[in-house]
């Protein structure tokens, strides 16, 4: 049903498009007649409008991959670094959410594992929305910061990185399968802020998948309960991608594309010190406006990337 849904409101966009280009060219056709020219700037304008429409619509044409219509799950790894490197992933979480803000998408903060002075050792953020997934997979890989250190006395220039991770959502009925003896789940502790109730309750939930070895926690919930079923959620999404990174990986091999390593070289670098730009290492697209990118706004970097794979990927 989810599915059709996307398809029947592409269609019917489409076809909305196309019945107000052809009042336009009606209007503007039936002017010319008669020689009334008083309508040319209202055509004019409402021109400019639907060719704006018609390039957005366009633009999701790229999506013909098997999950982009779907929500998507956003995990966040701090790098090595300590505090620098808590920060900078704290700081990619917060530009996330004011991208999804930005165009509507619903944003939840699934899991937390806060720093240990400031920002976040990791996190876990579901987006919901048609094609979140579309557009944010091109943001999955190693994100570089360089900046003046806040957090050094002498506010010396440092280096950060932290990974993102795009994910799929899975439809737990659909794509998984996975037998309850697969399954091991341990109660534990909540660690971090949270109050007194998180600290003296087992109320984190750890999912391990035995035969995988994949594991997924979840303790920012306020229940046991809610923990696991977030937990489970984030491991079937989790094992999903797996099974795709596998498929892609044979697909690679097969036309002698080269793999990379989740934790290879930098997609993006975002320096804030001497100067200011973001640059994107696989397109070569890099504007100097990086506050406004550390605000959400990506519309840049993802359009260009995702234009640069179109025929690449099939």
């Amino acid at each position: 049903m989810r599915r059709l849904r996307v398809k029947k409101n592409l269609v019917d966009t489409w076809r909305g498009l196309e019945r107000e280009v052809a009042d336009l060219y009606d209007m503007a056709a039936l002017a010319m007649e008669e020689g009334d020219y008083s309508l040319e700037d209202e055509v004019r304008r409402e021109l400019k409008e639907t060719g704006s429409r018609f390039e957005q619509l366009e633009g999701r044409l790229i999506f013909s991959g098997d999950y982009d219509a779907r929500n998507a799950m956003l995990s966040f790894h701090a790098g090595a670094g300590g505090t620098e490197s808590q920060d900078w992933a704290n700081m990619l979480l917060r530009m996330y959410l004011r991208w999804a803000e930005r165009h509507d998408y619903q944003a939840e903060v699934l899991d937390v594992s806060p720093g240990d002075e400031a920002g976040i050792k990791s996190a876990v953020v579901e987006v919901k929305g048609d094609y979140a997934y579309g557009y944010l997979r091109s943001e999955h890989g190693v994100h570089r910061l360089v900046r003046l250190s806040p957090f050094d006395a002498d506010h010396a220039r440092h280096t950060s990185f932290a990974l993102v991770e795009v994910m799929p959502e899975a439809e737990e009925e659909l794509d998984v399968q996975i037998p309850q003896e697969d399954l091991r789940i341990d109660t534990f502790r909540s660690s971090g802020p949270g109050g007194q109730h998180m600290q003296k309750t087992s109320s984190a939930v750890r999912v391990t998948h035995l035969p995988t070895g994949l594991v997924a926690t979840c303790q920012s919930q306020r229940s046991q309960h809610q923990n696991k079923e977030t937990a489970l959620k984030i491991l079937y999404t989790r094992f999903l991608e797996l099974e795709r990174v596998k498929k892609e990986e044979e697909r690679a091999k097969l036309k002698g594309k080269r793999i990379k390593a989740e934790w290879g070289s930098q997609i993006r670098s975002y320096v804030l010190h001497p100067y200011k730009m973001v640059k994107d290492h696989r397109t070569g697209y890099e504007v100097s406006n990086a506050e406004d990118v550390l605000d959400g706004d990506l519309d840049g970097f993802i359009t260009v990337y995702l234009r640069s794979k179109v025929g690449k990927e099939t």
